[in-house]
């Protein structure tokens, strides 16, 4: 064992301890103001329109500009973090989302709405890679499925708040005027809350050995935030290989990880679909209020358990399997309704299929594309990796979002899911073919040697207290 590999073998079997928990809330409470955000410009939207006479394109406009900017994001954070280091960048991204929060509250009109929108997605983009990879890089081994996908899972209870909020400010009889300019301005409290917390977390110990090469300060911090007693003494050490994208295996992984994550957003709109037509069978004469109500319960039911679910067996299960088997569900489920239309009339039915293929979202391809991408490319890439892996999520949910609207218009909507359960059987090709399990894996197998030296390990001495 070398000493880059002793001191981050410390970290890797190390239990699950009080610095990973408080690591997973400075890195979840990101997502919690991401997903809040997301669902919340609906609510502003259907404000707006009435208020500021919005026509179709300028409704197209304001909510595609943060999917554009989250894809800049995504690459520029994911990118810095690797040539910067995680510390540089972390917290400036949370920045930007209370920034472009508190702005987007008090947008004098249209078009500065749309250029405060696009500063918060650049900071939803950011949250991406860097919460991911730090996340990843600061977990063990054996847990590190759960920490990363609980992380992710915070986007649930944001999703959550975003319509429960919503509700009760409409609920009060405040003016629309300013209602919508409070849930705009809500969003900023969350990720102002952990700017802080994340401009003070310690640069990841993996940086620092397989980048900068400091064993001397990994191993100081991984003794403090383990109780491990690593003491590396002057002598050589393991050097790696400098990685690339070319590489075959690192051109075949992040084909499986962008695509992996550019199919799932794109077939995640057929569930939008679905609801939609949930709402107007069930509700055809409902408020705003009820409606945003009854969103919130279908995605309550459907929905949250998934994330936890995955959380807690992912690390049992594995990734490859999870990713596989949602895929698997939402291909079936799309297919129900491109084989038998009438499905869509019968509001009941359509719900239990529309509530299980929302589940096996959660549980599936949702949470493990962004869990993946943390874990398979080597340190120097690894954000860089994620953020590309990011970016093409975004420009499926471009797709998904402004594309398949039209093809609902022109082909309906059986041969619109028939579609989209096309895109999530690739997504099952895709998965098996291209990813690596890396169930209670290190992240250290993904590194590439020059020499091995065996006498390195007598330059490190571990112990636990």
């Amino acid at each position: 064992m070398s000493t880059n590999s002793a001191v981050l073998h410390a970290f890797d079997e190390s239990g699950l301890q009080k610095f990973h928990w408080k690591t997973m809330f400075t890195t979840g409470m990101g997502f919690f103001t991401d997903a809040y955000d997301l669902f919340i410009i609906g609510t502003v939207t259907a404000i707006l329109t009435p208020l500021w006479h919005l026509s179709t394109t300028q409704l197209a406009i304001l909510n595609s500009t943060s999917l554009a900017s989250a894809a800049l994001g995504a690459l520029f954070f994911g990118k810095l973090m690797d040539v910067l280091g995680r510390k540089a960048m972390y917290g400036i991204e949370v920045i930007l989302l209370t920034l472009g929060a508190v702005l987007s509250a008090f947008a004098p009109s249209f078009g500065w709405l749309v250029l405060f929108r696009f500063l918060v997605g650049l900071g939803v983009g950011g949250d991406y890679p860097t919460s991911s990879v730090i996340m990843s890089e600061y977990s063990n081994r054996k847990n590190r499925g759960l920490l990363v996908t609980m992380v992710f899972s915070m986007q649930g209870l944001g999703l959550l708040a975003g319509p429960l909020i919503a509700s009760i400010l409409l609920s009060t009889g405040m003016s629309h005027a300013i209602a919508w300019r409070v849930m705009l301005g809500l969003g900023a409290i969350p990720a102002a809350s952990v700017i802080y917390l994340r401009r003070k977390l310690s640069e990841t110990p993996r940086y620092l050995v397989s980048v900068k090469q400091d064993q001397a300060k990994a191993a100081e911090i991984v003794s403090g935030l383990t109780g491990a007693s690593v003491s590396p003494v002057e002598g050589v050490t393991q050097a790696t290989e400098k990685p690339s994208f070319l590489t075959k295996k690192n051109l075949i992984r992040l084909i499986g990880t962008a695509g992996s994550w550019f199919l799932i957003d794109v077939a995640f709109y057929g569930n939008g679909v679905s609801s939609q037509l949930i709402l107007k069978a069930l509700l055809p004469n409902a408020s705003l209020v009820t409606t945003t109500l009854v969103a919130a319960a279908i995605f309550l039911i459907a929905a949250i358990p998934g994330y936890f679910v995955a959380a807690k067996y992912m690390d049992r299960i594995g990734r490859k399997v999870i990713q596989s088997v949602g895929f698997g569900v939402m291909a079936l489920a799309y297919l129900s309704l491109f084989l038998v239309p009438a499905i869509a009339k019968l509001p009941i039915l359509f719900l239990i299929i529309y509530g299980v293929s929302y589940f096996f979202i959660e549980f599936g391809p949702n949470t493990t594309t962004f869990l993946v991408p943390s874990e398979v490319f080597p340190t120097r890439l690894r954000g860089t990796g994620h953020g590309m892996s990011a970016a093409g999520g975004k420009i499926g949910a471009f797709i998904g979002a402004f594309v398949l609207p039209g093809i609902l218009k022109s082909a309906g909507l059986g041969s619109t899911m028939g579609l989209l359960a096309g895109v999530s059987a690739l997504g099952i090709l895709l998965t098996l073919i291209t990813l690596p399990e890396m169930k209670q894996r290190s992240l250290e197998e993904n590194e590439q040697p020059i020499a091995q030296q065996p006498s390195a390990t007598k330059n490190l001495s571990v112990t636990y207290s």
